[in-house]
């Protein structure tokens, strides 16, 4: 009845600026047949429509069946285009409730907006604040056909059992529970556009969107460490984390001992931490070593201005104030993954010291570690590839203007300790 209302008062103030689309979910019988009502109504109403069959997965049927809905808007939405819903405000006052059951906060709470902002799209729901019984009124006036659909009294459902059973109950008790719980939302909408005001200043202060100083975070009270953690690891996702994966996340991996690599897989991200700073990193970084595994040994030529493609990045043969001898241009050169237990006499240092300990002292993050290579001729260490360029050895192919491969490009997004430290304490 909404829908179809909605369809008729669109049709009369943007005749020529609207579409309608009928989303066939295919979980009753008679869903094809309200499919014709729709085509019949906006052929009346000289419309375009569209009607699309979705597949609905298992799990949840209602969040099923709204991700699939939503996920077919997105693929006929155009730019510049606004998706038009009825939510209506008892839709508005039933959400506050089935939220609040669920353990929500602020932004649950704050529930559907009139105009909804979000990465992919932009809704706009106009009978927001609008009852149901000034819906049915103007849709028997206007004599618009339409249809129930019988799963609005399938209590089986959370929202239908939440408008059958507990809302005839409470209202009985609360007359005034619907426009009070629509109060709620709007009231719930400012704390949250607050919040979030506050939450931006945290996260500049704290960090960036992959990365998070946790000197800094651990001078905030628990409640803002809280919130700031939650939107932290929502990131660019329509969800947050619930409560209890925040407390994990505190838990598990920022109160884990120094030493420990202890990580939290959630909405695939991992999020690790590394001395005093919680990174939040892809499937395809924290699982590089497995899933782009280093060749044990390649040879190569190099020659002046080539790039050359390394584990760690690209590298640009330029020439140096110190570098290596020219003679070793265009000869066949060793390039070995990094084994573990090698010592390396880095050129302007005393004496040798463990390749590990100089690996640590330059903060290259963990899971970049198996990307170092070593640069060798008849077993003499030449140099290093590293996430943080090359590093040259002491030997006798070191001379005054030679050559030394420069790093041009990263390898992975997330590169480096300095430089996830010099953003996280911006």
């Amino acid at each position: 009845m909404d829908s179809m209302l909605l369809l008729h008062l669109m049709s009369q103030i943007f005749p020529q600026k609207i579409r309608v689309i009928y989303i066939d979910h295919q979980l009753q019988s008679k869903s094809a047949e309200w499919g014709k009502l729709v085509s019949k109504q906006a052929t009346r109403l000289n419309i375009p429509y569209t009607i699309q069959k979705v597949q609905v997965t298992d799990g949840n049927l209602e969040a099923q069946a709204r991700q699939a809905r939503y996920h077919a808007y997105l693929q006929r939405l155009q730019a510049n285009e606004i998706l038009v819903l009825a939510h209506h405000q008892q839709d508005q006052a039933e959400t506050v409730i089935l939220r609040l059951l669920s353990g929500t906060g602020v932004d649950g709470l704050a529930a559907m907006q009139t105009i909804d902002y979000r990465k992919d799209m932009t809704i706009w729901r106009p009978f927001l604040d609008l009852t149901r019984e000034q819906i049915a009124e103007w849709t028997t006036q206007l004599e618009i056909e339409y249809v129930d659909d019988p799963t609005n009294y399938d209590i089986h459902y959370d929202r239908a059992w939440s408008r059958e059973e507990l809302w005839p109950f409470l209202q009985n008790r609360f007359p005034k529970m619907q426009q009070a719980l629509s109060r709620t939302s709007y009231l719930m909408q400012d704390a949250s556009e607050i919040l979030e005001e506050v939450l931006k200043v945290d996260l500049q202060n704290c960090g960036t969107d992959e990365c998070l100083d946790l000197t800094q975070l651990l001078k905030l009270s628990s409640a803002r460490q809280r919130q700031l953690l939650s939107v932290w690891m929502k990131g660019d996702g329509q969800y947050r984390p619930a409560f209890e994966m925040v407390e994990r996340l505190k838990n598990e991996v920022i109160n884990s001992k120094s030493d420990a690599q202890a990580a939290l897989h959630w909405n695939q991200f991992y999020y690790v931490r590394y001395q005093h700073h919680l990174y939040r990193l892809s499937r395809q970084v924290f699982l590089a070593e497995k899933l782009n595994p280093v060749e044990t040994e390649t040879e190569h030529h190099f020659q002046l201005g080539e790039v050359v493609d390394c584990a760690s990045g690209q590298f640009q043969i330029t020439q140096k104030n110190m570098g290596l001898s020219a003679s070793l241009l265009n000869k066949k050169l060793k390039i070995i993954r990094r084994q573990g237990g090698e010592k390396v006499h880095l050129y302007g240092r005393v004496g040798q010291w463990p390749l590990k300990k100089a690996i640590q002292e330059a903060h290259i993050l963990p899971w970049l570690r198996h990307t170092i290579q070593i640069l060798v001729i008849d077993n003499v260490m030449l140099g290093v590839f590293t996430p943080k360029g090359f590093w040259l050895a002491q030997s006798p192919y070191c001379e005054q203007g030679g050559w030394q491969p420069d790093l041009i490009s990263y390898s992975c997004n997330l590169v480096n300790g300095e430089d996830g430290y010099d953003k996280c304490s911006k």
